[in-house]
Order: structure tokens, then C-alpha cells, then sequence
């Protein structure tokens, strides 16, 4: 299961407080791309589907599809602010970091074709 660090849901509850009542919730994904071959992706949506796994923390609820609730298992998420900017962070202790840091990969290693062609993600 994906987990919150406080800082990640104040900072969703801003967020959603701010969306209207249209949406309902975060979704967190992986998706195919980047050097490593995958990458996280997050969106707001207006509700679950039928399949997702829905995970709440206090006000804020993440929708998580089949395919992706294995990759995230055991991810933290966090919201970090620094010199370079604020975004997300995922601590994903199964994934293999490769070049950027935007991509990753799941029991495999990176190889250095992959580490000099950086693709990008969106989180």
C-alpha cells in the first residue's frame, strides 16, 4: 500500500479544498516511460473506478488502479520544499533509480544507455 507523509496530505488537502466539489480524490499511477522504463503519475480525479483501491487519509482519498497497487506497495510519498522547487518525492524502496532520478525500474538495474537518455514524469 502507498502511504502519506503528513506533510504530502496538508498539502492535498490545500489542494482539494481548492478543486470544488467535483474532485474527489488523487490518483496515483505508473505508467510506462522515462529511461527506466517507468514512471509515477498523479492527477486529480472527480471519483474512483469500480477497480481501484481506495486509500484514505483523513480528507484525503487515493485512488490506485490494479495495475499499478503492486509497484506502489511499500511507497511513501512525500511533499518536499527546497532550493530547486517543491514537488512529490516517491520513496520507493524497490525501484532502481536510473540518470534523472524521474524514471525507475522494479527488480531490475539500469544500464548505462538508459542512465544517459532521460525521459520525464509528471508528478
Amino acid at each position: 500500500m502507498v502511504t502519506l507523509t503528513q506533510t504530502a496530505v496538508a498539502t492535498l488537502e490545500t489542494v482539494l479544498a481548492k478543486s470544488g466539489p467535483m474532485v474527489q480524490g488523487l490518483r496515483i499511477a505508473v505508467t510506462d516511460g522515462g529511461c527506466a522504463g517507468l514512471k509515477y503519475q498523479m492527477g486529480l480525479e472527480a471519483e474512483a473506478s469500480e477497480t481501484d483501491e481506495v486509500i484514505e487519509f483523513g480528507a484525503v482519498r487515493v485512488f490506485v488502479d490494479p495495475d499499478s497497487a503492486p509497484l506502489l506497495d511499500g511507497v511513501v510519498v512525500d511533499f518536499v520544499e527546497g532550493i530547486e522547487g517543491a514537488g512529490f518525492k516517491f520513496d520507493n524502496p524497490k525501484a532502481t533509480s536510473c540518470g534523472c532520478g524521474k524514471s525507475f525500474s522494479v527488480g531490475g538495474s539500469c544500464s548505462p544507455a538508459s542512465a544517459s537518455s532521460c525521459g520525464t514524469s509528471t508528478h
